[in-house]
């Protein structure tokens, strides 16, 4: 087997949230002027099918550019496409709302579970990112990237709940990222007292996969 193509940190970024920007743009595009219920769900349902789109041509691409297809990237695919055909299916924009807080508890169930049987599963898939942690680091770092799924699953329900679904979907690019990039940074002096060489970390590698 060749070796693995290079990665790029603004190529991870543009497959994870590359889809989530195409179903905003074409929403945003389709939305009527006026509030009208026919017109709100058509618009929805355009930008679903756009949505259902990108995530694969997303994958198909880390899987030609990168040379792997990440576990979280395969789980929120099939998810964005099983999701997307109900709501489509049933006309209802609240299956997309609802996509984001299955993963964040599949995630984060997955990483807890592994966590309490002593096993790091977050080095599976992180593991070339962070050169020189220990055993122990990466058992706290599957801890807390835990905690911090279900906690964006409590908010994405939240905001479900009292937002609308335009403003929804703003918050998964304001707010969701931020939090997230901002959650990874103060990881960063647990995994340095953990032997992480800070020189080794892998800028397009360091967080998990987002969902989008």
């Amino acid at each position: 087997m060749g070796e693995q193509k290079q990665k790029s940190g603004w190529l991870n970024i543009l497959v994870d949230y590359g889809p989530l920007l195409v179903f905003l743009g074409v929403y945003k595009f389709n939305a009527p002027a006026e509030s009208s219920a026919l017109g709100e769900i058509a618009a929805v349902i355009r930008g679903t099918i756009a949505f259902m789109v990108a995530a694969v041509v997303a994958l198909a691409f880390s899987k030609w550019k990168f040379g792997r297809v990440s576990p979280m990237l395969w789980l929120s695919t099939a998810l964005i496409v099983g999701f997307g055909a109900l709501t489509i299916w049933l006309r209802d924009e609240s299956f997309i709302q609802i996509k984001p807080t299955v993963i964040y508890l599949l995630f984060g169930t997955a990483l807890l579970i592994g966590w309490l049987r002593g096993k790091a599963l977050l080095e599976i898939l992180l593991g070339a990112a962070f050169e020189g942690l220990d055993a122990q680091g990466w058992l706290k770092l599957s801890r807390n990237w835990a905690f911090f799924f279900f906690a964006l699953a409590g908010l994405n329900e939240v905001l479900r709940a009292s937002l609308s679904f335009e403003s929804w979907l703003w918050a998964k690019l304001w707010v969701f990222l931020p939090l997230t990039f901002l959650f990874t940074f103060t990881q960063i002096p647990m995994l340095l007292r953990h032997g992480l060489a800070a020189e080794g970390v892998k800028e397009e590698e360091r967080t998990p996969p987002p969902t989008a």
